[in-house]
């Protein structure tokens, strides 16, 4: 999908403060989740895509003083439930049906012609086929993607320690349950059912050779120096309404580091918040019915 921006219909500073809070001529930054801030115009505009359609009226942003992750990419999609995110803004055109699919992040060094991740708007974002899990709402934290996870299963085997009770959203409070996310690189499990996925995986993986300290936030890695191909305990997410995601092995046990360093890539969080990561995602077309309210997950989707 591109888009080409034509003739802006109106413009202002964002967000709605005119002011800073000191007082000042310039306004208090928009911030991201990970921590990254932008100050700049808040613009409506008319977006037109490849097919010569046309969208009027699009909120955008245009920062003029960006700070943090965005790592020079030329903007950022906001795909979220809130009523700013572009899902929201074209339901009457796209109903808040969009798909993706992400190519590995590795692709480009192990391929001359490495295919390229995707995003398709509308109803030919959905699929006809697919694991489908329903799509639940938090009413404390409006903009995320919640689904219901009931268990997780390593090596062919439910791993015991992984309860649906300890991953399940709590709508009177808005604490805990599981959001898939696209800017999260890794999966994020409370502590008690990372601790028993980490320990599955060990026990699965009792011949690979395993490295005396951990790496970043990953505490379980393997020396795989020299080693053309391994063998590594099969790991699946199962979901409410029977959704099952079996994860390639890619999707789990990274590089990290050019020595042979890999890690598996699930780790741990204090807080509530699980969080499908995108690292996890890799080579699904992830389905986002806003109009069945559901989520999808077919492999291979790219």
């Amino acid at each position: 999908m591109s888009y080409r921006g034509r003739g802006s219909l109106a413009t202002k500073r964002y967000p709605s403060e005119e002011t800073g809070a000191d007082g000042s001529d310039y306004p208090n930054p928009v911030s991201y989740g990970d921590g990254s801030v932008t100050v700049g115009d808040f613009s409506t505009e008319t977006l037109t895509f490849d097919n010569a359609s046309r969208l009027g009226r699009i909120a955008l942003g245009c920062g003029h003083s960006n700070q943090g992750l965005f790592v020079a990419a030329a903007g950022l999609l906001g795909l979220g439930r809130g009523r700013l995110s572009f899902p929201s803004q074209t339901t009457r055109h796209l109903r808040r049906r969009f798909s993706y699919c992400l190519v590995d992040r590795l692709s480009s060094r192990r391929r001359s012609s490495p295919p390229s991740s995707s995003i398709v708007f509308g109803d030919a974002a959905v699929p006809a086929t697919g694991d489908f899990t329903p799509m639940l709402a938090n009413p404390k934290a409006e903009t995320f993607y919640y689904v219901e996870m009931t268990g997780i299963s390593v090596g062919g085997s439910a791993v015991e320690g992984v309860r649906g009770s300890d991953l399940r959203l709590d709508p009177a409070t808005g604490e805990g349950g599981v959001i898939v996310d696209s800017g999260t690189s890794v999966t994020r499990l409370p502590e008690t059912t990372y601790a028993a996925v980490r320990d599955a995986f060990r026990s699965g993986a009792g011949g690979l050779r395993l490295a005396r300290e951990g790496y970043s936030l990953f505490d379980t890695c393997y020396d795989l120096a020299g080693k053309r191909e391994v063998k590594v305990p099969t790991v699946v997410l199962h979901f409410k309404g029977g959704a099952n995601v079996s994860l390639p092995a890619e999707n789990y046990l990274i590089p990290v580091a050019s020595d042979g360093l890999f890690c598996f890539a699930f780790a741990a969080t204090n807080g509530g918040l699980s969080i499908i990561g995108n690292i996890q995602q890799q080579g699904f077309r992830v389905v986002f019915d806003g109009a069945e309210s559901r989520v999808g997950f077919v492999p291979n989707g790219c």
